[in-house]
């Protein structure tokens, strides 16, 4: 029986890093799920939730909510848009009797992409799919990701069950990498000192890839390290997978 689910792509991704919602989808298919995706769909909300707007952040929400009306699960390549759907949703509609169920009834079926990979549909790297060669990665778990969404551990069996590739962890790898949204912006100089720890932790590890299932971290860390002239590479995990399993670039 073919599975279906939704894929809500992000504001990131649709607008920075649309490769990496392309291979998510890859990844699903590959694994035998038809994926839908609603155009009508836009933000999670969370900018305006984090910066203390709610009544923008319900807005940003309602116009969501009907997009994902067969009970399939919502896969979100993100585990800060997935932990905004998951946890705070429900929050924004509580005192809305028709919303509120609605809300957290949707909620309820909303996954990170690597927690789906891993818990639910059972998915492995195809038999015999092909793995160009070895190297070494280090997972960088975003804050909601493994705070709120707990997903750190799925992101963690999924790399480690990859042939020919090592992770690597290094010293501050449990902190932010600076980003935080509007914090970067409202904070500049301690979310840039946040980001050169992160690197210079990464780097003291010789390893030269970063793989996260959270784009926003990535093009943080990413730019970054281009700054400072750091020969750092970052990857989706989904475009990570989807290369790992023999696919075209």
């Amino acid at each position: 029986m073919t599975r279906n689910v939704y894929l809500f792509g992000t504001c990131v991704i649709d607008l920075f890093m649309p490769q990496a919602g392309l291979d998510a989808v890859r990844v699903l298919e590959a694994a035998g799920i038809t994926v839908h995706y609603p155009h009508g769909q836009s933000c999670c909300g969370q900018p305006a939730w984090s910066s203390g707007n709610p009544d923008e952040a319900r807005a940003v929400a309602r116009a969501q909510l009907d997009l994902f009306p067969e009970l399939w699960p919502v896969i979100v390549p993100s585990g800060s848009c997935a932990g905004m759907m998951r946890k705070h949703w429900p929050a924004l509609f509580r005192n809305d009797a028709v919303l509120g169920p609605q809300a957290q009834a949707l909620a309820e079926r909303v996954y990170e992409f690597a927690e789906y990979l891993t818990c639910v549909p059972g998915w492995q790297m195809p038999a015999g799919a092909p793995v160009a060669g070895t190297e070494e990665v280090v997972l960088h778990t975003s804050c909601s990701a493994r705070r709120e969404m707990g997903t750190r551990t799925h992101g963690v069996a999924l790399l480690d069950a990859l042939p020919g590739v090592t992770r690597v962890e290094h010293e501050r790898e449990s902190e932010c990498c600076g980003f935080g949204g509007s914090f970067s912006i409202k904070h500049a100089d301690i979310s840039g000192a946040m980001v050169k720890d992160k690197i210079a932790s990464v780097r003291a590890t010789g390893c030269r890839r970063v793989v996260s299932a959270d784009c926003a971290c990535l093009l943080n860390i990413g730019h970054a390290a281009q700054h400072q002239g750091a020969p750092l590479d970052v990857e989706h995990l989904a475009s990570f997978l989807w290369r790992r399993m023999g696919a075209p670039s």
